[in-house]
């Protein structure tokens, strides 16, 4: 059993380091490669690359707060959801495989969204969808592994809720 652990834990920490290299890698190629006004339209009506900068939280939430104690409180709350995250899986808290996933896309996408925010006072995004009129907020890798980690969080939750309501109540 400790050694079908060891592999799981092997494949989650590949997933974090993965997500972690993704997003710190394209915001690299962006802060490098582009100006801060860049604008490259990919799919007309549909995606383009921009380069923006987000001192506040996800979809530019709070971003603008002054206060350089907001920043240490977005650090120290994105510090402590990882951490938080790290020990649900240490004491196999994580739910199946799918939450356990979905916990370490999170890990690794606010791993590299706190990377951001102590080396550059914000979080560079530069993926621009728009939809049916709808414009999404710009968002980058990270933002996108925390999103489908989340769901996938709550597709086990909602899956195993449903499971475990069958069969009970009749005593």
């Amino acid at each position: 059993m400790a050694a079908s652990r060891n592999i799981a834990w092997r494949w989650l920490i590949l997933i974090i380091v993965a997500v972690l290299a993704a997003d710190q890698a394209t915001k690299h190629v962006i802060e490098k490669y582009t100006t801060s006004d860049y604008l490259r339209v990919v799919i007309p009506g549909f995606l383009n690359l921009i380069h923006t900068r987000n001192p506040g939280v996800a979809f530019s939430l709070f971003a603008g707060a002054q206060s350089p104690l907001f920043r240490f409180v977005l650090v120290a709350f994105s510090i402590g959801v990882i951490l938080l995250l790290f020990w649900l899986l240490a004491v196999e808290r994580a739910g199946g495989r799918t939450g356990q996933i979905g916990m370490a896309l999170i890990i690794g996408g606010a791993m590299g969204n706190v990377v951001d925010r102590l080396t550059q006072r914000g979080v560079t995004d530069f993926i621009d969808l728009h939809f049916h009129g709808y414009h999404w907020p710009t968002f980058n890798v990270a933002d996108s592994a925390i999103v489908v980690g989340a769901a996938l969080v709550l597709l086990e939750l909602l899956r195993d809720w449903g499971h475990s309501s069958t069969g009970k109540g009749a005593a």
